[in-house]
């Protein structure tokens, strides 16, 4: 990346250039040069042309003819160099307007993810430093052709949105960065499920920061990142490049119910479906593999509100308020979470219970 002060000049010349001049300077024709140093006459006429570039044995064998250090031609060519790649860097940057626009820009830079541009060259460049990418291509072959299947194991490209998708999971990766978590332990998660558990039940106002610590305990991350437009996903759960569980929500309804449903779901997939499992969980896409979502589905019904607590509930006929905080004490959960069973299964008015629903705020 550039630094913020650095001055990059706009025309940078060959070192070809000032030899020229050096020998007209001394009056030496290009053969006489091409002697003393011991280099084809050709090989010198192509770097005075600039159809060659200077090595470091030539930077030697000029020192020792002009009396000029070697290092002056080395930098000479070294910043001809990067001025040439420069430019077309900007040449690509350029071209790669079109990609760069289809990402949430605007949304982005709100959430704090990329910084404020004008020009669509600085906010393409923006985006590739985001994703560490060196150019759309390499962007299109980690995210949509899976050129790279031992780190990215799903391909977006049968998504409507591949491209604010992709943003979303770049960022919990970042956010994941920023946490540091021992080696995963199994044992230990299951074990701090049940503490997990009593957190969900209370749901105090510093649920999340008390979520995340009893999973870095256990060697998983848990990062909360908001959704953006066209990616409506309420969750995710895979592997980092260390063998780091990550489990990324976005408390896409913020909603207690939904908000602790989804985690214990992407908890199921780290417990049950291994390393190779990558899951999305998002409104407008079917999941490939249906068997392990239905899984996982169990999994956080199990800790959240089980179907035999759930027939036992139905069998005392006592859809109450008061019956089903009762039930939902006895049952070590939050109301919250009958409620919306019961709402989504339309066993009770939509109003009734709604001030159970309780938000979820992270900022």
């Amino acid at each position: 990346m550039t630094k913020r002060n650095e001055y990059i000049p706009q025309t940078v010349s060959h070192p070809g250039l000032t030899l020229r001049e050096k020998l007209v300077e001394l009056g030496m024709s290009q053969k006489e040069f091409a002697v003393r140093t011991g280099k084809p006459e050709q090989t010198i006429v192509k770097v005075i042309n600039g159809e060659s570039s200077l090595t470091p044995g030539m930077a030697v064998q000029f020192e020792s003819v002009l009396g000029i250090p070697a290092n002056f031609w080395l930098n000479r060519q070294q910043n001809y160099d990067e001025a040439l790649a420069r430019e077309k860097r900007r040449e690509l940057l350029a071209l790669a307007r079109t990609w760069a626009s289809s990402f949430p820009y605007a949304q982005m830079v709100k959430r704090g993810w990329l910084p404020k541009k004008k020009s669509w060259e600085e906010k393409a460049e923006a985006v590739l430093c985001f994703f560490a990418m060196s150019g759309p291509k390499a962007w299109e072959e980690y995210y949509l052709t899976q050129k790279l299947k031992v780190s990215f194991r799903i391909s977006l490209a049968h998504f409507s949105e591949p491209y604010a998708i992709s943003a979303w999971l770049r960022q919990g990766e970042l956010s994941a960065m920023e946490l540091d978590a021992p080696s995963f332990s199994e044992k230990t998660f299951k074990t701090n499920l049940e503490s997990i558990k009593k957190v969900m039940a209370e749901h105090p106002d510093d649920f999340f920061p008390l979520l995340q610590q009893l999973c870095l305990e256990a060697g998983v991350k848990v990062v909360y990142t908001p959704c953006l437009p066209k990616a409506p996903i309420h969750g995710s759960t895979r592997w980092l490049h260390d063998n780091t569980p990550l489990i990324q929500l976005s408390a896409r309804y913020k909603q207690n119910d939904r908000f602790w449903f989804t985690f214990f779901h992407e908890a199921g997939h780290i417990l049950l479906h291994g390393k190779k499992y990558i899951s999305l969980e998002d409104d407008c896409f079917e999941a490939e593999d249906k068997v392990k979502e239905a899984e996982a589905d169990a999994f956080a019904e199990r800790w959240t509100f089980s179907e035999e607590e759930e027939r036992a509930v139905i069998e005392s006929g006592a859809l109450t308020e008061s019956a089903i905080i009762d039930f939902a004490q006895k049952f070590g959960t939050h109301p919250a979470m009958i409620i919306g069973r019961f709402h989504h299964k339309k066993l009770l008015p939509y109003h009734i219970g709604r001030q159970f629903i309780q938000p979820v705020y992270f900022d």
